[in-house]
């Protein structure tokens, strides 16, 4: 057992058995589908939703977990450690940071001796899931509180994230498409690229192919990283198996992947 323990929530995307095996404590999103509301990674999973997608006309919304949701984990793990670093997905696309801040300022009247740090990686998805992971590996080195924070935002720093889409129907209708706003209206055939800046969805440019699309996802990562360059890279995808482990051989001729995760998440 680590002397750190590190909580993120399921935005982060990291696959199930990486969460267990590493200790990581998830603090779910909700799902709201018409009256009902899910709890994600515990009422609904991934598959699950997929199919879910492929039916429905009407798109489910989503929201942060509350404070009363950190509250709970963060007793949870008091039983365990007196250290804790959160790390959130952006606070400029949820509130679940300053949800986070909240449970805390609670916790510190309850628990005075206990140390939570919430860091806000102003990432999504595996551009947040790898500051969990990294920081979740410090911490089972040993290392303390302060360099499993700085550790976190190191990696939250460096990360890029990139998407394509057939469509950016979903997150036009969900709200969270910030800056990238006008990609919406594209013609069909056109692959809009999209990724997150200082914490906000931004542009990326479009792609008139799928191809076209991971070529030039490719060449984006070259740009930030440098060609040939050690990565940790993750694919993730809803429905689109295939799709993604095409691109996991563009990327792999261009990069030294010394870490790869590929799966529906």
């Amino acid at each position: 057992m680590s002397q750190v323990g590190i909580v993120t929530d399921t935005s982060a995307s990291i696959p199930a058995p990486l969460v267990e095996k590493l200790g990581i404590a998830l603090v779910p999103y909700y799902i709201h589908k018409g009256l009902e509301t899910l709890r994600d990674m515990i009422d609904v999973l991934p598959d699950t939703f997929a199919r879910y997608l492929e039916t429905t006309d009407r798109l489910p919304t989503t929201s942060n977990p509350g404070p009363g949701d950190y509250l709970a984990v963060l007793q949870r793990m008091a039983a365990q450690t007196r250290d804790v670093v959160v790390l959130t997905m952006t606070s400029k696309g949820s509130g679940a940071f300053q949800a986070c801040q909240a449970a805390v300022a609670i916790l510190r009247e309850q628990l005075p001796k206990m140390r939570v740090e919430v860091v806000d990686t102003l990432q999504v998805a595996m551009s947040q899931g790898w500051a969990a992971i990294e920081a979740a590996r410090a911490a089972l080195r040993g290392l303390s509180l302060e360099e499993v924070v700085a550790q976190a935002k190191r990696v939250a720093r460096l990360g890029m994230m990139i998407q394509t889409a057939d469509t950016l129907r979903y997150l036009r209708m969900g709200g969270r498409i910030g800056r990238a706003q006008h990609l919406a209206g594209s013609l069909l055939n056109i692959k809009p690229l999209i990724g997150m800046q200082d914490g906000v969805i931004v542009a990326l440019g479009t792609a008139r192919s799928r191809a076209k699309a991971y070529a030039r996802m490719v060449e984006l990562m070259c740009q930030q990283a440098g060609e040939g360059a050690r990565i940790k890279v993750a694919f993730t995808h809803v429905a689109a198996q295939e799709q993604a482990e095409l691109l996991r051989e563009r990327v792999r001729e261009r990069f030294e992947c010394v870490e790869e995760l590929l799966g529906l998440w």
